[in-house]
């Protein structure tokens, strides 16, 4: 079907599912129980670290929300969809994005974490991600209108950028990118002298060459990565050598799934350590490491390889096309992103564990949310929207998305409405979280 046709099918599904249908939110009768899905997502991982992660999602309504994309999974599946399926990010909440390095060394700002990838409705990323800037709002001390209108303005951004890319040929949507002097001309006069700081300081020097002050240091003459704990930290004993014996068989069958070009790369660095990694919230828990290699130059290179379970929307999207959850994530991860990593790869450990791998914080920028004004939070919701657009856009159908989605605001507004709606909702949760802590339901670790 050509495009106009596509369209046209598009602007149809409004009769059955009407732009402003989107707009609210009810729990569903016989809703499932918030804690029992974050509980029975426990089971996947490691039990001395499960209470960090519930440590960290009691900080705040906005960190409960970051940790619990399961819960919202459960949620969307009961709300209004076109039946138009994307490759979706499963977790599009606005931390999930930032700036990071391609590996032509230029900097571009992307949507970053991509664990719950899969293909599923459109509309479940816009709504999660509009629901947390009103999270965020609140967060930052700002008026539910201030997360409202920055919603509002992520939803029209999507609508907006989407429409722009069904009018182009599809060549054009897999090179568009949203680079640093893009992201540096949307921002206020204010704020573009600090980014563009920061952009300097982060692309001065390899990230490799950045982080390794920080992550490691030298004992008796050999590079050693820092004891952090419990966010870094060596197994000690009879897990040491079979943390060992994990690694040697990830990189083996790791290196199989590299292009040759880049087996070439890799074959010259020497793995010289290998240390647990906590990182994020919602991830707190699955097995992550990062592994500190020496270039035949002697100079530092991180990977990072983190463990790979099955999507939260699998239950409610259908299964994945991928047998191995950490090629779901590589082959979503290209789908999705203007450029991905040059280490970008998957595994399978010794016990039969997914693993994907990358490098670590190649020139990672993370967003700076917490410090943002009403002001700013617009202005991020439009980059995030324009990026998300692009992303369903590459592998799609922004066409029928584009004629559904029109050129007025009626989406936006109804995004708008939903994302203060949603907000209250994961603030209930989160009173229920607490709830489960001081019955001793639930075990916590605060750092």
């Amino acid at each position: 079907m050509v495009p106009d046709g596509r369209r046209s099918t598009g602007k149809q599904l409004r009769n059955t599912v009407p732009r402003d249908a989107h707009g609210t939110w009810r729990p569903q009768a016989g809703r499932k129980d918030p804690i029992a899905i974050l509980r029975a997502a426990d089971a996947t991982r490691q039990p001395d670290l499960v209470p960090l992660r519930y440590g960290r999602m009691l900080q705040t309504p906005f960190t409960f929300y970051r940790g619990s994309a399961g819960v919202m999974a459960a949620d969307l599946a009961h709300t209004p969809a076109t039946g138009i399926r994307v490759q979706a990010c499963g977790d599009a909440h606005l931390m999930n994005f930032g700036g990071f390095a391609t590996p032509e060394r230029l900097l571009i700002f992307d949507v970053n974490d991509l664990d719950e990838t899969l293909p599923a409705p459109w509309e479940w990323d816009v709504k999660r991600l509009v629901a947390s800037f009103v999270l965020a709002a609140r967060a930052n001390g700002l008026s539910d209108r201030d997360g409202e209108n920055a919603a509002i303005a992520c939803a029209g951004s999507y609508r907006q950028t989407m429409r722009d890319f069904s009018n182009q040929d599809v060549l054009e949507t897999w090179y568009a990118r949203l680079d640093k002097n893009t992201f540096l001309a949307m921002l206020p006069k204010s704020q573009k002298a600090v980014a563009a700081k920061r952009i300097a300081k982060a692309t001065q020097r390899s990230s490799s060459e950045l982080v390794f002050p920080k992550l490691a240091e030298v004992v008796a003459g050999q590079p050693r990565i820092h004891d952090t704990p419990p966010t870094i930290f060596h197994q000690e004993g009879s897990h040491a050598d079979d943390y060992l014996d994990l690694i040697r068989g990830v990189f083996l069958n790791y290196r199989d799934t590299l292009s040759e070009d880049r087996r070439v790369l890799f074959d010259r660095y020497e793995l010289v350590d290998l240390a647990v990694k906590v990182v994020g919230i919602g991830s707190v828990g699955t097995l992550c490491m990062v592994a500190l290699m020496m270039s035949i130059a002697g100079h530092p290179f991180f990977l990072q390889i983190k463990e790979a379970n099955a999507s939260v929307l699998e239950a409610y999207a259908g299964n994945s096309a991928y047998a191995h959850h950490g090629e779901r994530v590589v082959q979503g991860q290209r789908l999705m992103q203007a450029a991905s990593d040059l280490f970008l790869g998957w595994a399978t450990g010794v016990k039969g564990q997914h693993f994907y791998l990358r490098q670590l914080r190649d020139v990672k920028l993370r967003p700076l949310v917490e410090t943002y004004d009403a002001q700013m939070l617009r202005i991020y919701g439009r980059a995030c929207g324009w990026v998300l657009a692009r992303a369903h856009a590459k592998a799609g159908d922004p066409w029928m998305i584009s004629g559904y989605l029109g050129m007025q605001d009626q989406f936006d507004e109804a995004m708008g409405k939903f994302a203060v709606a949603y907000a209250d909702q994961a603030e209930r949760d989160h009173a229920a979280l607490k709830a489960a802590v001081r019955a001793g339901i639930i075990d916590v670790q605060l750092e």
